[in-house]
């Protein structure tokens, strides 16, 4: 394949990725988003030991889970009635590590 093509081919993606690419970096772009991501990112968490960890309010974190949810970044598994969070994507979790290195390098 000759470069121009390989080119072409990078640059051609459909109207649905584009959007769920958009969605990705709309999530990324909040800093409560990113502070849960980064949290889960370490390991399972509750979403009431989210909020006490972060010093957040237990409705604004179901309602940043339930964005994060819908956008398959996070997922959760249900033990009797508490519902344990994780981080569902590790591109996301790679993307989110590499912003933060590349924010503290000097």
């Amino acid at each position: 394949m000759r470069e121009h093509e390989q080119e072409q081919t990078h640059l051609d993606i459909d109207e649905e990725t584009l959007f769920i690419v958009s969605q990705t970096f709309k999530a990324l772009s909040d800093p409560t988003r990113l502070r849960i991501l980064h949290l889960l990112f370490q390991g399972e968490h509750s979403v009431s030991d989210i909020a006490a960890k972060l010093s957040l309010l237990q409705s604004t974190v179901s309602h940043q889970l339930r964005f994060l949810k819908n956008l398959r970044l996070v997922k959760f598994r249900r033990e009797g009635t508490t519902l344990y969070y994780s981080h569902d994507d590790k591109h996301v979790i790679d993307l989110l590590q590499q912003a933060i290195e590349h924010a503290q390098h000097h």
